[in-house]
């Protein structure tokens, strides 16, 4: 697709003549003797490219002011396909990628090592940049880690250098593609809140929301969770990432779900909370109504040039203000103790080159999260909304996802 070849396009022409790009798909882990985990494509591999299998591994040299593009794919086998399903083919990696020269992953060990060779000997000054920047297991390298550990050993000469500070400053501002995929991930989100809203009611488990929600993903084909779903009831909702979804819920509690369905890997990030019973309190509506007034404050204020630190602070002032006025007499910290915001993307907490103190640009895409923690009342309220930032402002993504108390309760009492 060309928003693929647009995207290597840019990060291309950011770095310096005399560079090479290599980045790896990735592979899945061994869980049991016959078992791997779900594999997950590297996220980084992905924007360049919309190929989502393992095994892969893509090549961009800048090189004497012209740039070359490969990509690496797994070789067929026969056995695998009768198994598990063939392996992507060469002319559809080339339609989906809009890479021209492909070749088997059988064949990229020779052929980085004549290229090195070839230019190594005539440059003095040569720069390799790798993702060298995410997570791995312990004892279990990535194959990109070791990759570079090779290059290290091989070829001193070569400067070394992390993709990601280059990778993120494109990954943070998001295209029209990447803003109407998120907005399919709220979509289904929606869907799937309301079928909790209406399936709720006391004396089921948690988990049966979390299962709710789930079915309704499934049934627009959407297999992917942004992240593990949160379904906590009554006290649970007072632990910020609580995920065990494992304890009844009673009449009288307040539900807090944090969740997200994706699209083409794009991650949707929505929390809302809603009386088991239909019905709020009202000590649970005064609580929720101050949590509510913090969530618009916040999108009034999402704008150009300021960061998510400045937008916490805006809420941590309302709430000094207002948390007294309902006998919540500790210091905030004490009800609330996490940011407002986090970028989302292709990532639930999406790539950032400062959390908190990057100023927020066109195209980027933030949460709107924040909370109210009362653990001796049982009261955990959560709101969240998926803000984009505009030229004049924000706009809520996530706007027809009901949160008034009004809506809600008309909606349960359906």
């Amino acid at each position: 697709m060309d928003i693929y070849k647009k995207r290597r396009d840019e990060l291309a022409n950011k770095l310096e003549d005399e560079s090479l790009i290599i980045l790896f798909s990735g592979k899945s882990l061994p869980n049991s003797e016959d078992e791997n985990f779900p594999f997950s494509i590297n996220r980084n591999f992905y924007y360049l490219t919309g190929l989502e299998q393992e095994d892969m591994v893509l090549f961009i040299l800048n090189h004497n002011g012209k740039m070359t593009e490969r990509l690496f794919i797994p070789v067929f086998d026969e056995l695998i396909a009768k198994w598990v399903g063939g392996r992507i083919s060469l002319s559809e990696a080339k339609e989906i990628s809009g890479i021209e020269n492909i070749a088997y992953r059988d064949s990229f060990k020779d052929f980085v090592s004549f290229t090195f060779n070839r230019i190594i000997r005539n440059q003095n000054n040569f720069n390799l940049y790798m993702d060298l920047n995410h997570y791995h297991l312990d004892n279990i390298e990535s194959e990109g880690l070791k990759f570079a550990n090779e290059i290290r050993n091989k070829y001193p000469a070569v400067n070394l250098s992390d993709i990601f500070h280059h990778l993120t400053k494109l990954r943070m501002v998001k295209d029209e593609y990447e803003v109407k995929c998120h907005q399919d991930a709220l979509e289904i989100t929606n869907q799937g809140i309301l079928a909790m809203m209406s399936y709720s009611k006391a004396n089921i488990y948690e988990a049966e929301l979390e299962k709710v929600f789930e079915l309704e993903l499934a049934k627009n084909n959407c297999r992917e969770l942004a992240f593990p779903t949160i379904a906590a009831g009554g006290k649970n909702a007072t632990i910020l990432h609580y995920v065990a979804n494992n304890k009844k819920l009673n009449d009288g509690d307040l539900f807090l779900c944090d969740l997200g369905a994706t699209k083409n890997h794009y991650c949707a990030d929505i929390s809302r909370t809603f009386p088991v019973n239909g019905k709020f309190t009202a000590r649970q509506k005064e609580i929720y109504q101050i949590v509510l007034n913090a969530q618009k404050i916040v999108e009034d204020n999402a704008r150009i040039g300021i960061t998510t630190k400045e937008l916490n602070d805006l809420v941590v002032e309302y709430y000094r203000e207002a948390l007294p006025k309902v006998n919540l007499n500790k210091d905030v910290s004490e009800y609330y103790f996490h940011g407002v915001s986090h970028t989302i993307g292709l990532d639930t907490h999406d790539v950032i080159l400062e959390a908190g103190n990057t100023k927020l640009e066109a195209g980027m895409i933030i949460s709107n999260e924040p909370g109210l923690y009362i653990s001796d009342e049982g009261i955990g309220i959560r709101i969240e909304d998926d803000l984009l930032i505009t030229e004049d402002g924000c706009v809520n993504l996530a706007k027809d996802i009901i949160k008034e108390i009004e809506d809600i309760e008309r909606h349960m009492s359906k």
